[in-house]
């Protein structure tokens, strides 16, 4: 199971790529640097909480997991 600091790090960095995506997406479309700024400071904020949420959700289900294998070892 992942611990809670892995999930934050990984949200971290997951949302400064795509913050800059969302900024250079923003600019490119209204062409405004400053709208851009604006909606990328709002989005990093939102997406950051639901992907932890995401995350912490995921690590519950043990839908694709294989289980741990015990050890065989006879003494």
């Amino acid at each position: 199971m992942e611990q809670k600091r892995r999930s934050i790090l990984k949200a971290i960095t997951w949302r400064i790529t795509g913050t800059i995506d969302t900024f250079l997406i923003a600019w490119l479309i209204t062409g405004k640097p400053g709208v851009a700024l604006t909606l990328s400071s709002v989005e990093v904020v939102t997406k950051m909480f639901l992907y932890y949420l995401h995350e912490r959700t995921w690590t519950r289900i043990s839908f694709g997991r294989n289980k741990p294998e015990k050890d065989n070892y006879v003494i």
